[in-house]
């Protein structure tokens, strides 16, 4: 099994921001840091923090968001970062109802992303400024962002 190029495979250690932000890159650690905020922000106290798991030699680390289900994943990569979230049935047909306000890359990743049993898995790279709103509006149909007070 051969790792997928690019990947963070050392097992050893797992990855600091310093070796996240040289993996991906400068602009894309910008992103990254955006998306997290967002998360930080606006589902505080809902998500385990900094839950890096490691999927094995060919996968290496990904930073997962998970409570009873799946939020999303974060996979750095050389010069990007990878974004996967898992959509169930009743999350698709809300995502189905805002896919023409997306932008036209994220929305031919999500109709080729593969539907398996447990949802519809699209992983889409995260390289560009355009896509984050996208991904913010994704995230917030996956999971209804917490009610600040």
């Amino acid at each position: 099994m051969e790792p997928i190029p690019g990947r963070l495979i050392d097992k050893s250690k797992m990855p600091d921001e310093k070796e996240i932000a040289k993996c991906i890159g400068k602009d894309n650690f910008k992103r990254w840091k955006k998306l997290l905020k967002f998360i930080d922000d606006n589902y505080e106290g809902v998500f385990k923090q900094n839950e890096w798991l490691y999927g094995g030699k060919k996968w290496g680390w990904y930073l997962r968001f998970k409570k009873s289900k799946s939020f999303c994943q974060f996979i750095p990569e050389k010069n990007k970062f990878v974004l996967l979230i898992v959509f169930g049935a009743e999350e698709r047909e809300k995502t189905e109802k805002i896919l023409k306000e997306l932008n036209p890359v994220v929305r031919k990743k999500y109709k080729e992303a593969k539907t398996f049993f447990d949802g519809k898995w699209m992983a889409l790279e995260v390289d560009r400024n355009e896509i984050i709103d996208d991904i913010i509006k994704l995230l917030m149909v996956k999971r209804k962002p917490k009610v600040k007070l």
